[in-house]
């Protein structure tokens, strides 16, 4: 679905806004945060949190995650409004598609919490779009939603973030990893 087709960015933006109020508002909201949250032992990705300039696991999560439920929100709000798997994956940053990853990760809690609240959860891996760029439909629903410009440290734009996976890519080939991560020649 272009987005020509899609809803008004203010529609996708007003039902995201309702469904982050209900997810929040859940009784199992704290013990989902806490498991996606404690998931940071097992954030080993080389091409996602990386890019964030000057990474911080301890002081980036808690932020990072408001900006993947807002993500899910997104895109849980683009589907109602659709009825398309297809449409409703909109173009996410890397660093937040990584944290909805995380977020993923909690799968019973995740799914009763969209059972109660009426969401559908909208990902898959092979359909998702990160080439986010400011000034785009994503965009546009992000700031009808909530008032507010998408936080640039974490809402990359494609172009940079591919600047930023190159410059990794150097230096994780310069100790060993290559494929920035998916290979070395370690022998234990």
């Amino acid at each position: 679905m272009s987005t020509s087709t899609m809803p008004s960015a203010g529609k996708v933006g007003e039902r995201a806004r309702e469904i982050l109020t209900a997810i929040e508002a859940d009784p199992e909201f704290p013990a989902f945060e806490a498991a996606t949250l404690e998931y940071s032992s097992d954030w080993q990705c080389f091409t996602g949190f990386p890019t964030i300039s000057e990474w911080d696991l301890d002081k980036d999560k808690a932020p990072l995650f408001a900006e993947g439920l807002r993500a899910i929100a997104l895109k849980a709000a683009a589907f109602a409004l659709t009825g398309s798997e297809t449409a409703a994956e909109l173009a996410l940053p890397v660093p937040v598609d990584e944290m909805t990853h995380a977020m993923i990760a909690q799968p019973q809690l995740l799914a009763r919490i969209a059972a109660r609240t009426g969401f559908t959860l909208i990902h898959q891996t092979d359909q998702e779009h990160t080439d986010y760029t400011g000034g785009e439909y994503t965009h546009a629903a992000y700031v009808a939603a909530w008032g507010t410009e998408p936080p640039t440290r974490y809402w990359l734009d494609k172009a940079e973030v591919d600047r930023r996976l190159a410059v990794l890519a150097g230096l994780y080939d310069s100790i060993g990893f290559s494929r920035s991560g998916r290979r070395h020649a370690i022998a234990f």
